[in-house]
């Protein structure tokens, strides 16, 4: 059998080279080779980081002792068992965070956008699971995973993701497990000519409605333009997830065991067993190399959506919003109560990932996971409480709680592009890696 190039591609008419998938005609040594992976997980309105006269230091989210001796607090002990697996990451900051509405820093989150951006008409710039997409892409099914609480794309400082294209325009997220069932896992069903015959129907429909919808866009005023470009950006992600799928209709998904989701569980019901039933579904894309780069909002700045109400579903007093705004002992003990509640589901999330093998090592070997917000609390945009996990394949080295004097998150996005094998001059407003024992030891 003829051994191809890993960076092989096929050339089409009009100069287009598209790369291909790795394949076993490219060789033991390719097919061998563990995928390198990213997931962002996102949750608004900060940590719980208590006053100190409220006796209640050893709820807070951050260590209290810096460097590889640090302690996990009382909301961040279910991460105990992965201590060699996890670092924490103080100091950082976006520039622009600084100075914007602080309603906006999921926004800019994952993108640093500046606050006047270049292009016209443009709020945003890219985020950094689609600049790792970009690169990815060609080893998997699909180029990225958008998930969120609410779904969709919510609206300018208020968004409903955390995932922004090229263009810097907002990608709608989904939010049901069993739309994203199906779309990670239901093409796998049915003979090849029949999932042939239906991929080639969809692509059909969608190039008819994109043709439609920007010959309507055209007539439209501006607002509403606005609003039909977001449609448009909804329409372009589907276009291109059909286009990929259709280069890998040939090859079966890997076999696994799905028997223990829940398809049924909502955002209307309990929130851990919709939070576990939509980690389990990235852990399984991640198993079966559908895709390589997942975006997870978990909430919501400023109450809103439906996750505003999860801690009154857990027993707590007050809604998530206003646990973040509590000065007093009481309120500021349950908002920790919250963190420790969503340190459980994530913790349960590197658990799968540790189950789950490559060729090499764990999933959660070849993953770097970041999870965060992008405030400390009360809507305060330095200090963003951030979290490592995973990737120990890729280079990083935990065990430790590293506080930057001036650290950019910018900073620190290069250096998990650097870590995916991604070398690119510049982040947002950074054109340098971090420092920090985790990227350097």
């Amino acid at each position: 059998m003829k051994t191809l190039s890993r960076r092989a591609v096929i050339r089409g008419a009009a100069g287009v080279t598209l790369a291909l998938p790795v394949l076993q005609a490219m060789g033991q040594e390719v097919a061998a080779q563990s995928p390198r992976r990213f997931c962002a997980m996102y949750t608004a309105n900060g940590m719980s980081l208590p006053a100190a006269d409220n006796g209640i230091s050893d709820w807070s989210w951050f260590p209290q002792i810096e460097g590889p001796d640090f302690q996990f607090g009382q909301s961040t002990q279910p991460f105990s068992p992965f201590r060699e697996h996890v670092s924490f990451l103080g100091g950082l900051h976006h520039a622009s965070g600084l100075k914007a509405d602080p309603h906006m820093c999921s926004d800019m989150w994952l993108t640093g956008a500046p606050l006047h951006n270049p292009k016209p008409g443009t709020f945003n710039s890219v985020s950094l699971d689609q600049v790792i997409a970009l690169h990815t892409r060609q080893y998997c099914r699909q180029p990225s995973l958008v998930l969120s609480i609410d779904a969709g794309v919510g609206f300018l400082s208020r968004t409903g993701t955390i995932s922004y294209n090229v263009e810097g325009k907002p990608i709608p997220a989904e939010n049901n497990p069993r739309r994203v069932f199906d779309r990670l896992f239901r093409g796998d069903d049915g003979s090849t000519q029949t999932r042939r015959a239906e991929l080639a129907h969809r692509m059909r429909l969608v190039d008819a409605v994109l043709e439609g919808t920007k010959a309507l866009n055209r007539q439209l005023g501006r607002s509403d333009r606005d609003k039909m470009e977001q449609y448009l950006t909804s329409l372009n992600e589907i276009e291109g997830r059909l286009t990929a799928s259709e280069r890998w209709i040939d090859i079966p998904l890997k076999a696994q065991d799905h028997s223990h989701l829940n398809l049924e569980a909502t955002n209307e019901g309990a929130p851990a067993d919709y939070y576990r039933n939509m980690f389990d579904l990235i852990a399984l894309a991640f198993d079966a190399d559908i895709t390589r780069s997942v975006s997870f909002m978990l909430n919501r700045e400023d109450g809103m959506g439906i996750s505003d109400t999860f801690p009154l579903k857990l027993g707590l007093t007050r809604t998530h919003h206003n646990l973040s705004h509590a000065g007093d002992r009481d309120g500021q003990l349950e908002f920790a109560r919250y963190d420790l509640f969503l340190s459980q589901q994530i913790a349960g999330f590197l658990q799968r990932l540790q189950q789950y093998q490559d060729a090499q090592g764990s999933v959660l070997d070849n993953t770097i996971v970041l999870y965060g917000s992008g405030c400390s609390t009360t809507h305060n945009p330095a200090n963003l409480p951030t979290l490592l996990a995973g990737g120990r394949n890729l280079g990083l080295h935990h065990g430790q709680y590293c506080r930057t004097k001036d650290g950019l998150m910018s900073s620190l996005y290069l250096s998990i592009l650097q870590s995916m094998d991604i070398h690119q001059e510049s982040f947002g407003d950074s054109s340098k890696t971090l420092s920090c024992p985790v990227f350097d030891a």
